[in-house]
């Protein structure tokens, strides 16, 4: 290296001390003193901001005190102080002068950092090159209760989150893992601290946990024994005791020590294949479904008895629930022939308007009655019905057809070079059409659309959510009303009460409904598909497929949002906590060819020393027709890296001590692009979330000899995303190089693993769609549709951008060069040029250049002789770049959670003694700034602002009113298929009311004249003996519900093995009485006023058993089952009672107030 060279080069970083005091006031003297030699100099037209000017002082234009942030905490290989100071030292003369003085900065004090200048392009404040948007409390949704942030990703193998369900007595919400189940108690959502959380729950609500189970794939409450159920991956179902699953605060720390309750009564459901979706009836059974169209039934009173042996009979009953299912193909077989779809049972929903239970799979419906559980009806999306038949196996996904064999074989290598060559490019053109494919549609393609969630609403309708976004609507009878669609992406769960109905997208958008289908609201959710959700409290929880859980409140949106978010906006410095790091971006165009470790020591070694990130981009890792077609064709089917790639990594990796100091975090090859990422060890663990993407641009958008690779991940909760490039050749494309950002910024996808659920179809894609979000719903727009690294915290692009110099010839370039007068040719870098008119990374910032053009150089030639003298004779130019956009806007640029990543560039400098390429690898240093939120700190703010303030408590009152209701009568006698007329009344004048009538428990006269205990089925189901429809219903003000209570002869099948009748036919004789519960709630209110009502039977005379009769497929659409209810039966009797109004009292309901806690 020449002497002028090592000049330029950044002086050697002095060690940093953390236990010794930071010299203010030499810091601040040294600061004045920086200020003053500036101030006589002009760095030139071109708009240079400061890196630290952001902080405090405009009138300081590149170092000053930093005031320091709250709750400012260490990380290794970052000052937990960031100051930026320099002392300049002095000379005469212009741009030339203050480069100098700029390049022989010093640290300014103990730990103090000189920090560059830097040019920022223009149109930054502009469509989709904007700052995102950040604030303390998002002005886009309702202020959410955060009971499981969202955890990284790496720290969720194996016990992710995928079922959600909510116990409205004991006010529970459990969630089924992949490890087993865990239960949160909604009145210790607010409490203290979690010590001793595992990673990924340090600021989870406190929780318990049981003991690990295979993974858990549905969820099913029974509210009336205090039992969840749940269905495995192992085919089995297990029950949990609620009571065994409550643990006080302080031991629920979520911790690997936390006590561990276990399961109770469980029994193989399934031999071979897993419970995919399971559901209790409105009689209490339980039904599950599982694979190839399989459905069982396993009886309540088996299930009971089972439940009453002891402990150590744990064997006998499991036994006893495993031989005494009901096989429900035995009710549709017709000649051999099974009329049910083959394919998996995904979905099943009990209808307890209507006692009816729906089965699904991806393309078909089954309508089943849950009280004889014959087989009513199947039909298909359309709504038609469909005939029995067998349905073929559909895959989920169909593989891209092409396929590319590039390899030669030996005799082909004898060939000569052009044929060779030409089929070389005939598998280069093939692979690129594939992979063109691939990088905007993803590795496979699905081109049907499948039902994916269903859903009853308050009103009786069922509600089914597709894969393109739309919603059906159907009557009790499978009868199609009505279709529509106000999003593009997949629905993924629908949850209804009151006259609300939510949706959860997989583009992580909630939205609000009412219960024919007009949207009320909607906003982002989470950053991931919303996949359960549940009602519980005052909130409808969301589960979010990265396994964070967020509660809304139940009248969002509304003014009860308001006031939340300016309450807590106003606590924000109590829960902000901003963190410090340093990172290290390198590139290198290495022309095919590998390092020795001495260069890669000089490039990245003595630079990562105090570094906690080390982020590193390659071009040309390999080359060449052939391997680039074998790149493509591996792209083509989701493969990735190379041989050359994994040396680069692996010595690169030596070269940081990986293992040991750092650890590789990601990494994503394209071709000839690497991008790979290290982190130290104390910093990894707030690393997580890494995705790769990859953007080609070469030959037609396909092939990767040009294109871009990034890597995008969270650092402590903040977005960053890094993207190495390679763009177009040659001086005279400008506009390609332009055109090549341009793709890549707008199409770099690092969201693909989620695939067809969460992209647009063809047809979607032509479709008027209204998408409503919260921000419409208070009166503003909504964004326009943004990039993914337009949504990130910080960008950084890196890469031989090849940007050449212009107007300028090589001995020209050459002679400044010699005279280090990189400000003349600064003015003649197209890179500069096009930044300056906002043509090419709008908004990016970029360190003030100090070094020699990195591009052309004779390899093994060392010294600025090395430019390029053969006969093309190329002029130098800065080929190699990094830029950046961090968080800083025109108005805001201190670090906070309105910006919550500032950075400052400590070092901007090449490796001119490195001569194994033609290029100079160029590294940068960032000092980064990152304000994230303590979620456990804000959700105790959230529950003390709930408990206090006043506006809240009218608000609370209000939505929790339930309107004043009457039944027409508190007991009724029913005799042998007898008909009573049930009337319940709305008395409000303005608000809608809700009933759901339930069972609390059935007794039976004994012989001798007593009575047995009023014993419960599953979630309060009813006898078979008794039917209520509707049992749900939504009441108009002032209007009257007629619900028909009706008797029906039930004889029970003595005994079940295998799924197969053992036993006869017999009668049940003896009087049975039932107490129903009627419980009213308010159209969004989560109080409920539960109404009694005695129902008594007195047998009579005993009838003959039903004759032998043959299931089949329900009739067509004409002889489909009437909805007319029991009073329409003839020789029914109706029993007059007049109304009167019944004691009220509160009861169990589904959900309860946020008024609660007033009182805690």
């Amino acid at each position: 290296m020449e002497p002028d060279d090592e000049r330029g080069r950044a002086p050697q970083r002095k060690g940093i001390s953390y236990s010794q005091p930071l010299a203010r006031d030499a810091v601040a003297q040294a600061a004045h003193a920086c200020h003053a030699a500036l101030s006589s100099h002009s760095l030139d037209d071109d708009p240079i901001a400061s890196a630290s000017a952001h902080r405090h002082d405009p009138a300081r234009s590149v170092s000053y005190p930093h005031q320091l942030p709250p709750h400012h905490h260490h990380s290794r290989g970052g000052e937990s102080i960031y100051l930026h100071a320099a002392s300049f030292s002095g000379g005469a003369g212009g741009a030339v002068t203050l480069e100098r003085a700029v390049a022989t900065s010093e640290h300014g004090g103990a730990g103090g950092r000189g920090a560059l200048p830097e040019f920022v392009g223009a149109g930054g404040a502009e469509g989709i090159f904007r700052v995102p948007l950040r604030a303390a409390m998002h002005p886009g949704r309702p202020p959410a209760l955060e009971v499981r942030p969202h955890p990284p990703r790496e720290t969720q193998v194996c016990s992710f989150l995928r079922t959600l369900a909510c116990e409205p007595q004991l006010r529970q919400l459990w969630a089924g893992a992949e490890s087993g189940v865990r239960v949160w108690g909604l009145d210790e959502l607010f409490a203290g601290s979690v010590a001793g959380a595992r990673r990924g729950d340090e600021e989870t609500a406190p929780f318990t946990e049981s003991v690990p189970t295979p993974p858990a794939l549905c969820v099913a409450v029974d509210s009336a024994n205090k039992l969840v159920w749940t269905g495995h991956k192992d085919g089995r179902i297990r029950s949990w005791r609620m009571d065994l699953a409550t643990a006080p605060a302080a031991a629920s720390d979520g911790g690997e020590n936390a006590p561990m309750f276990k399961e109770g009564l469980s029994w193989q459901a399934h031999s071979r294949t897993p419970v995919l979706s399971m559901v209790v009836t409105s009689y209490g059974e339980i039904w599950s479904g599982t694979e190839g169209g399989v459905i069982k039934a396993w009886p309540w009173d088996v299930i009971a008895k089972s439940l009453s042996l002891t402990p150590e009979e744990k064997y006998m009953a499991s036994c006893l629930v495993e031989n005494a299912y009901i096989d429900l193909k035995n009710y549709v077989t017709v000649g051999n022939m099974f009329s049910l779809p083959t394919t998996d049972v995904k979905h099943m929903l009990a209808d307890h308007c209507r006692a009816k239970v729906w089965s699904l799979t991806s393309m078909t419906f089954a309508l089943w009655d849950a009280r004889t559980r014959e087989l009513l009806k199947v039909f298909g999306m359309d709504g038609q019905v469909e005939s029995a038949r067998l349905e073929p196996l559909v895959m989920p996904e169909q593989f891209i057809e092409e396929e590319i064999k590039v390899k030669p074989t030996k005799k082909e290598k004898n060939q000569g070079s052009v044929t060779f060559l030409q089929k070389s490019w005939n598998a280069l053109i093939g692979a690129g059409g594939a992979v063109r494919r691939v990088a905007t549609k993803g590795t496979f393609v699905e081109d049907n659309r499948r039902t994916e969630t269903v859903a009853q609403a308050m009103d009786g309708a069922i509600w089914s959510g597709c894969t393109d976004g739309s919603i059906i609507m159907w009557d009790g009878n499978g009868n199609w009303l009505k279709e529509f669609s106000y999003h593009n992406s997949s629905v993924q769960c629908i949850k209804a009460l009151g006259e609300r109905v939510w949706v959860g997208y997989a583009s992580g958008t909630v939205q609000v409904m009412d219960v024919e289908g007009n949207p009320l609201g909607g906003w982002t959710g989470h950053s991931r598909p919303v996949i359960q959700m549940a009602i519980g409290g005052s909130y409808i929880f969301t589960l979010a497929h990265h396994g964070g859980i967020r509660g809304w409140p139940l009248t969002s949106p509304g003014p009860l949002d308001d006031i939340l978010r300016t309450e807590l906006a106003k606590r924000e410095l109590s829960y902000t906590r901003v963190e410090n790091i340093k990172m290290l971006v390198g590139t290198w165009n290495v022309a095919q060819e590998k390092a020795s470790p001495e260069s890669l020591w000089s490039w990245l070694g003595t630079a990562s020393s105090d570094v906690g990130l080390v982020v590193v981009g390659l071009q040309e890792v390999e080359m060449g027709a052939g391997v680039l077609a074998m790149a493509a064709a591996k792209e083509s089917v989701g493969l990735e890296g190379s041989a050359n790639g994994q040396w680069w990594i692996d010595n690169i990796g030596k070269t940081l001590d990986e293992g040991i100091s750092f650890h590789r975090v990601g990494s994503r090859q394209l071709a000839g692009l690497l991008i790979a990422a290290w982190a130290r060890t104390d910093l990894k663990p707030h690393i997580g979330d890494v995705d790769a993407a990859a953007v080609p641009c070469g030959f037609g958008r396909a092939i990767g000899n040009k294109g871009g690779v990034g890597l995008k991940m969270r650092v402590y909760d903040r977005r960053i995303c890094f993207v190495n490039n390679h763009f177009a050749a040659h001086l005279e494309n400008v506009t390609r190089r332009n055109a090549d950002f341009d793709h890549i910024y707008r199409t770099m996808n690092f969201n693909k693993s989620h695939g067809s659920a969460a992209s647009d179809t063809s047809v979607q894609l032509h479709k008027a769609v209204n998408i409503l979000t919260y921000w419409q719903a208070n009166g503003n727009q909504p964004d326009e549709d943004r990039p993914e690294l337009a949504e990130a915290d910080m960008v950084v692009f890196l890469g031989d951008f090849n940007y050449r110099l212009y107007g300028i010839t090589y001995d020209e370039a050459r002679d400044m060069v010699s005279q280090r007068s990189f400000d003349w040719l600064r003015e003649r870098d197209q890179l500069r040029a096009e930044m300056k008119a906002g043509n090419v990374f709008q908004g990016m910032r970029e360190g003030f250049i100090r070094f020699p053009p990195t591009y052309k150089f004779q390899r093994h030639q060392p010294g600025l002789a090395g430019y390029d003298s053969g006969e093309k004779k190329r002029i130098p130019a800065w080929c190699d770049r990094i830029v950046y956009r961090d968080s800083r806007s025109e108005t805001i640029r201190e670090c906070s959670l309105e910006c919550p990543v500032v950075a400052a560039i400590t070092s901007y400098e090449a490796c001119m003694d490195v001569t194994d390429s033609d290029h100079k690898p160029v590294n940068c240093t960032f000092s980064v700034d990152l304000a994230r939120v303590n979620e456990l700190i804000r959700r105790q703010e959230y529950g003390k602002i709930i408990k206090s303030n006043e506006k809240l408590h009218c608000l609370l009152q209000e939505s929790h009113h339930v309107p004043d209701t009457i039944i027409s009568t508190n007991n009724i006698i029913l005799e042998n298929e007898e008909t009573v007329v049930l009337r319940i009344t709305n008395n409000c004048g303005s608000k809608k009311s809700t009933f759901e009538i339930l069972c609390e428990g059935q007794s039976t006269s004994k012989q001798d004249g007593t009575k047995t205990d009023f014993i419960p089925r599953a979630s309060f189901g009813l006898p078979h003996w008794l039917e209520v429809q509707p049992s749900i219903g939504l009441i108009e003000p002032g209007e009257t519900m007629e619900v028909n209570v009706h008797h029906e002869n039930y004889y029970t099948q003595e005994e079940f093995v295998d799924g197969v009748v053992q036993g006869g036919w017999c009668e049940l004789t003896r009087d049975k009485e039932a107490v129903l519960l009627v419980n009213v709630t308010g159209s969004t209110s989560t109080e409920t006023v539960t109404h009694r009502i005695n129902v008594r039977h007195c047998c009579a005379a005993s009838t003959p058993p039903p004759p032998a009769r043959l299931l089949s497929i329900a009739a067509p659409p004409g002889d489909a089952p009437s909805s007319e209810g029991p009073t329409e039966r003839s020789s029914r009797k109706s029993q007059s009672n007049h109304l009167q109004r019944s004691d009220a009292h509160f009861g169990a309901s589904e959900v309860h107030d946020l008024h609660r806690l007033r009182n805690m």
